[in-house]
């Protein structure tokens, strides 16, 4: 499969239904987002002091004498490690869906070819009933891990970013670690949806600089939502199955630079399955209702992700000290081509500079950001010393935003 790039400006359509739940457009009456200010954490050590410095997008400039100017004129010998990047991988179960599919059962065929135009996405992938998200991250794993010559013995730390983990409890993670035989490696989880990879790199990163013990670690974003979707429900047009993985090490040179999160829990109702946690177990009454089932009970408001994307990409670029026309690559969450469009435009980023894979793959949410990744790696389009941005976005809702400089050990395929 090959790297998917610029596709031009998408055309935009003012109905409300038939629309990515994301949405696409600012036609639907709803005011702008106002008030959500994205937030990074900044960490440096010099010598044996720790400076953490939380700043508003809006917020004051360190003055002299400030932690600040002492963080600018730290002694690079003793910084912390930097979590790198050396190998990626993915997978992708082996039942193809295409929309024509799609379209012989629905009764709104017309429905599919809004999703198809506004969304890009032409097919995508569902696991086999046999199949549970950790069997998708092992398989991504398994991949990365040989591309980085490191057996599973090796690695320290396994994390798991997915919102369909295998069981409430135990955590997805510990039954990845046991498949991979890495029973060295403590574990957990991550469940902030399409935010969950970008969070899971950034706090592997956090957890090599202050912990010499970790030293190779196993970050994945797994996803198998269509086992969640009703058959008769058209927003499993989106619901893609597969799993990314990275392999990264700690090294002195650099790697992640920075990350950068925002989240606003109250639209934590619009998107998601109401039945199976505490708030309401599974009850005959929630499985006749249809309540153990995803469902998109309203659409989110478009400026969600095409205000709050290039927002968290400027935090991140003010907070990492590099311009926007830097980046060399951008891997945004694969659900809507049309906001991917307005992100590029908005931040002025050449277009073909953000790699779309949800043509090919459909949306596979917690994995999307990995998997594209790998995509990009492996294609030949990703090079040593390059910048690359990643950010995710998912139902809550989450965003996380993480900057990574490629080194000569990422291995290409």
């Amino acid at each position: 499969m090959t790297v998917t790039r610029g596709h031009g400006k998408a055309a935009r359509s003012n109905a409300t239904g038939g629309l990515s739940p994301y949405g696409d457009s600012h036609t639907d009456g709803r005011r702008p987002l106002s008030g959500y200010l994205p937030r990074c954490l900044v960490t440096r050590r010099i010598g044996n002091a720790t400076f953490r410095r939380h700043r508003q997008r809006a917020g004051s400039h360190a003055g002299p004498g400030s932690a600040g100017s002492l963080i600018s004129a730290r002694n690079t010998r003793s910084m912390p490690p930097s979590a790198r990047i050396v190998a990626t991988g993915h997978y992708l179960p082996s039942r193809r869906v295409t929309n024509d599919d799609l379209r012989a059962r629905a009764e709104a065929a017309q429905t599919i070819d809004r999703f198809e135009a506004t969304t890009g996405i032409r097919q995508r992938w569902h696991a086999e009933a046999d199949q549970a998200t950790s069997d998708l991250a092992l398989a991504a794993a398994q991949q990365a891990l040989e591309r980085a010559g490191l057996a599973p013995s090796a690695l320290d730390l396994i994390v798991v970013g997915t919102d369909t983990p295998d069981y409430i409890t135990p955590a997805t993670s510990t039954v990845l670690q046991a498949k991979l035989g890495a029973h060295r490696a403590g574990t957990f989880d991550i469940g902030c949806a399409c935010a969950s990879f970008p969070s899971a790199l950034a706090t592997a990163h956090g957890l090599m600089g202050a912990n010499a013990g970790v030293r190779h670690a196993l970050v994945t974003g797994a996803y198998l939502m269509s086992r969640h979707a009703a058959e008769d429900d058209l927003m499993s047009f989106f619901y893609g199955d597969g799993a990314g993985a990275a392999v990264v090490t700690a090294g002195d040179q650099p790697g992640v630079l920075g990350a950068a999160f925002a989240a606003d829990g109250r639209y934590a109702g619009y998107w998601g399955i109401d039945a199976g946690g505490t708030v309401e177990p599974v009850t005959e009454q929630a499985l006749a209702a249809g309540r153990h089932r995803v469902r998109v009970k309203e659409r989110y408001p478009p400026e969600i992700n095409e205000q709050g994307w290039p927002a968290l990409v400027r935090t991140l670029a003010e907070r990492c000290g590099f311009n926007i026309s830097a980046i060399d690559h951008a891997v945004f969450t694969q659900v809507n081509r049309s906001t991917i469009d307005h992100t590029c435009a908005e931040l002025g980023l050449p277009r073909e500079r953000a790699i779309t894979v949800m043509e090919q793959w459909g949306y596979t949410g917690s994995a999307c950001v990995p998997m594209a990744l790998d995509q990009l790696v492996t294609s030949g389009h990703a090079h040593s010393g390059e910048l690359v941005v990643m950010v995710g976005s998912g139902v809550g809702y989450n965003m996380a935003a993480v900057a990574v400089r490629l080194g000569d050990d990422l291995v290409s395929g």
